[in-house]
């Protein structure tokens, strides 16, 4: 005997089938938590008052983050600029094993992260997540070039492209399912959206703004495109980003990296003057007003508890904020670290990192355990239970232990290095730092040959006893000296500082021709 079901019973049966596996899948794959990765650009330690108890830029959203989450106060950049720390995130690895061993890509340059590199949105994808990159790219990528190029990582040249053709070698070629922003930093051109490797609008003019806060570099500019509403318009992607992956069944990653506080230091209308201190002070409480954009979308969408929110910077603060301005006011964007931006100083390095991760970490803790840009890679490794080959993350260690562990002092690294613009080196393990270099590696003090001369050839500063690094001890510990030049010629050597098999640095091997390596 043949049973004939009856349609609307079939249909009925269908449904319940779909909507088992429908809830099937959302509980499997949200068994790992959402990830919203905040990245600023040139904000200093300083800048922030829950870091700063003398700040006179009240950061109120960022404080809130700090009191529902886990502050972190020995927290550093790869580098002391924005490339090679945007290099130094994606991939876990030192920005300077890869090609770029000084200075910053330019909008027009060629791609630094080569695609057959593991990284941490290929490695979320892998493990079942929507993963977005919204805002400053800065890492390269091809445009379709008109012409022949030369001298194409020049921050003020321009070249003809093809704005109808797609950009290759972008952030989809390295893990984003969505991506949504730029090439360069703001002040270099072309400016000009790309969405999921597409230009938004073509360009129909040049722009240029000379004034030394609001500058930007000449070049064309995309009919969409207004410097001033740059930041809005991001914070406005990145919260639909939210509320649309918040109704999807896998959990969601999103790299946000902001254009701000760095040049052009453009707040809108509503910010001006608020601060009380100058413009950039003015820009900053737009920065910490992203940050609240953010944190309501998820409260709103019901995900802000089940969400490892991170906020950090990429590198100190600017000379470009007019440190004379804020000095007037006693505002200081390095608190109490030498040096700014592009320094090996802990002031061109040392950040904010603050972890909001409701579900598992304990309101308002603090850690001094020192980590680095470089280690979300295995954080969010060691988060979805992914094992690292060896040639990834060379210099990538979790803090996952410490989101959930009562004990804030819990060591992770044996050591970290630091890098500045202009390719110094610096090792810092425990509390002693040894900088291979006679001055700032920066830009500030000591940097020109008459500032330089008769210095000693390199610095050794204990960071508990003289944070503010003003009394080099090179001449009474030379076994430190020795024991810290020794682990970090091995890191170098090794091509990685984890444990693990040893890997090859790209590009020339220039590490003989530093003195302190020998032969």
């Amino acid at each position: 005997m043949h049973i004939i079901e009856k349609p609307q019973t079939l249909f009925l049966f269908v449904l319940l089938v779909v909507s088992f596996q429908t809830r099937a899948q959302t509980s499997n794959s949200r068994d790992h938590p959402n990830i919203v990765y905040i990245l600023a650009d040139d904000l200093g330690i300083g800048d922030v008052s829950g870091y700063n108890p003398d700040s006179k830029i009240h950061t109120k959203n960022i404080d809130r983050l700090i009191n529902g989450g886990l502050k972190f106060t020995d927290a550093h950049t790869s580098s002391a600029v924005c490339t090679p720390t945007r290099y130094g995130i994606i991939t876990g690895r030192y920005n300077w094993r890869s090609t770029l061993k000084s200075g910053v890509l330019g909008g027009y340059s060629k791609p630094l992260i080569p695609n057959d590199r593991l990284t941490v949105g290929k490695l979320l994808q892998e493990k079942g997540y929507h993963t977005a990159f919204v805002g400053k790219w800065h890492l390269g990528w091809d445009w379709a070039f008109e012409e022949n190029t030369s001298n194409i990582d020049n921050l003020a040249n321009n070249f003809e492209v093809d704005y109808t053709k797609p950009i290759k070698n972008g952030p989809k070629d390295l893990g984003f399912t969505y991506s949504y922003g730029f090439s360069g930093s703001l002040d270099m051109p072309p400016y000009v959206y790309v969405e999921d490797s597409r230009i938004t609008a073509v360009p129909d003019r040049v722009t240029v703004n000379v004034d030394d806060k609001g500058f930007w570099r000449e070049g064309p500019t995309g009919s969409n495109f207004d410097h001033v509403q740059v930041l809005p318009h991001l914070t406005q992607k990145a919260v639909e980003y939210i509320q649309t992956q918040s109704n999807a069944p896998e959990p969601f990653f999103l790299y946000f990296a902001l254009p701000a506080p760095h040049t052009p230091i453009l707040p809108t209308t509503e910010f001006m003057g608020k601060s009380n201190t100058n413009m950039y002070g003015d820009f900053m409480l737009q920065v910490d007003d992203v940050l609240g954009q953010i944190m309501q979308a998820l409260e709103e969408q019901g995900e802000l508890d089940n969400t490892i929110l991170i906020f950090t910077s990429d590198n100190g603060c600017s000379p470009k904020a007019s440190f004379p301005e804020l000095e007037k006011v006693n505002h200081d964007p390095s608190y109490i670290y030498r040096g700014h931006k592009a320094d090996i100083y802990e002031g061109g390095h040392r950040v904010p990192f603050i972890v909001h991760w409701p579900e598992k970490t304990q309101k308002a803790q603090t850690t001094s355990a020192t980590i680095c840009t470089t280690d979300l890679m295995a954080t969010v490794a060691d988060l979805v239970n992914y094992k690292l080959p060896d040639q990834a993350g060379e210099d990538s260690f979790s803090f996952l232990p410490l989101l959930t562990s009562t004990d804030a002092r819990l060591p992770l690294r044996e050591a970290t290095v630091h890098h500045s613009i202009d390719g110094s080196f610096a090792i810092r393990k425990a509390e002693w730092k040894l900088i291979l270099c006679p001055g700032s590696g920066g830009w500030s003090f000591p940097r020109t040959p008459e500032e330089l001369e008769g210095l000693p050839s390199m610095q050794l500063y204990n960071l508990d006893t003289d944070p503010g690094e003003e009394q080099n001890l090179i001449k009474n510990h030379p076994d430190k000296v020795e024991e810290l030049k020794s682990l970090l010629t091995a890191y170098i050597q090794n091509g990685r500082s984890t444990p693990g098999a040893l890997q090859k640095n790209d590009g020339p091997e220039t590490w003989k021709q530093l003195h302190w390596m020998g032969d």
